[in-house]
């Protein structure tokens, strides 16, 4: 069995035994249900006509069923969940509704002061709005025939709420509210969406977390470059945010690099997720993919544009952009001979701005993913810029699959990441060890 069915597989069976919960629609609110790759998308993800001026202020709530829950005398454990609506800011200035989940947690906060709240930035989870984080905490595995899709992120959440954090999950800009195709990698578009879920929460109905709460921010891949960069745009985005730490795993901070690794790799298909997130942030660069593309690579960013990543894993594994464009180019070559696609990447490098608070980066050392190379130079441009950096080399084996080499350390490093954050919000100090990093690897 090939490495990416190997890993799927893994995945379905473990959340198998998690949930036997069957795959239930929930009652509409406001509009008609979507229905994506046969999974029926609630009407509380279509976004109103209007939306409230303040960015983090609540659209609409409700309960969420949370799959994973058990009764208790003091409520159910690990929490109570609402699902999320909420109004934020899109990279070209304009207001973008965003959804997500807040869980409120039935474990005791020992860490002193005011419960603190985790914003978790969920890591590659896929392009079409029934595979948004929110809808994968009410069912942690989808497997219909035309989808798949799995809730790894909730072992995040699950370990954070055990801890007596609040944890507000966002399914960034497009994933889930239907309005719009997600911005998949967009660093503006999901740093804004992380730090406004952290305003939103304060607003939950039931919730106790107040705007004197600290907030750290948790995400690995996608997840790890939505926190290094709302890391970076805090100070001048959200101040009003107390910000107490960042942990970002993996973080993609360098697109042009990550482009390159990806394409004819077991997770090629998100070539097809960004390029589609790249067009829809900046339309003006359609006419030019479309002057590259031919029909096979129309064909697959339309088809990418509503799966999961399991659909993708199954279905453009190992994919090569060559058979997606009219020369035969890879899309590296493409964006190196287009001025305007080196500019919009360009504008999406994180690292050109110093990081508020304290930031744990941590990258897999046999990483040829979303490359070791690109992030540890992040925690360097962070280090001359005088940030708090703790940077961890997770070492581990190169295991011949590029998607194993990048997943393994989400689960071997996800601990100490829980634990560290934990620390910096019970007000705990860190010491930076850019001193380690001297400028060559």
């Amino acid at each position: 069995m090939p490495a990416p069915r190997r890993l799927l597989a893994a995945a379905v069976t473990a959340a198998a035994c998690l949930t036997a919960q069957a795959l239930t629609a929930t009652a509409a609110t406001a509009a008609p249900e979507v229905v994506s790759r046969g999974v029926t998308v609630p009407a509380f993800y279509d976004p109103p006509a209007a939306l409230p001026a303040a960015n983090g202020a609540l659209v609409r709530s409700e309960p969420l069923p949370l799959a994973l829950s058990l009764p208790s005398l003091h409520g159910p454990l690990p929490g109570t969940a609402t699902r999320l609506m909420y109004k934020s800011t899109d990279s070209n200035g304009k207001p973008v509704a965003v959804t997500g989940a807040y869980i409120e947690p039935a474990a005791r906060w020992k860490g002193g002061g005011p419960r603190p709240l985790v914003v978790v930035a969920p890591g590659t989870l896929g392009q079409g709005d029934q595979c948004a984080a929110s809808l994968g905490l009410e069912h942690p595995l989808v497997l219909n025939g035309e989808t798949v899709s799995v809730g790894y992120e909730d072992l995040a959440v699950y370990r954070l709420l055990a801890k007596g954090t609040a944890v507000v999950v966002t399914d960034y800009v497009g994933l889930g509210a239907t309005d719009r195709l997600h911005t998949y990698v967009d660093r503006v578009d999901e740093a804004h969406a992380v730090l406004d879920a952290a305003r939103a929460a304060r607003s939950v109905t039931g919730g106790s977390v107040t705007p004197a709460s600290p907030v750290g921010l948790y995400g690995y891949s996608q997840g790890g470059g939505a926190t290094a960069a709302a890391a970076e745009l805090h100070s001048s985005y959200a101040p009003d945010v107390t910000l107490a730490g960042t942990y970002a795993g993996a973080p993609p901070a360098d697109l042009a690099a990550v482009t390159g690794a990806i394409d004819g790799s077991e997770l090629a298909g998100a070539l097809g997720w960004s390029l589609n997130g790249f067009l829809q942030s900046d339309p003006e660069l359609r006419p030019i993919a479309e002057a590259h593309l031919n029909a096979a690579g129309k064909a697959a960013l339309a088809d990418l544009s509503t799966m999961c990543v399991g659909d993708g894993l199954l279905h453009y594994g190992y994919a090569k952009s060559t058979k997606w464009t009219t020369d035969g180019s890879t899309l590296a070559q493409i964006i190196a001979g287009s001025p305007e696609l080196k500019a919009f990447l360009d504008g999406q490098r994180i690292g050109r701005l110093k990081p508020s608070g304290p930031v744990r980066l941590a990258t897999g050392t046999s990483d040829n993913l979303v490359p070791h190379g690109q992030a540890r130079d992040l925690a360097v441009d962070w280090c001359r810029k005088g940030a708090d950096v703790t940077y961890k080399p997770v070492i581990l084996p190169n295991v011949g699959s590029a998607l194993l080499n990048h997943f393994a350390p989400l689960l071997t490093d996800q601990g100490d990441a829980v634990d560290w954050l934990v620390d910096r919000l019970s007000g705990r100090s860190t010491t930076s060890n850019c001193w380690s990093m001297p400028v060559q690897p």
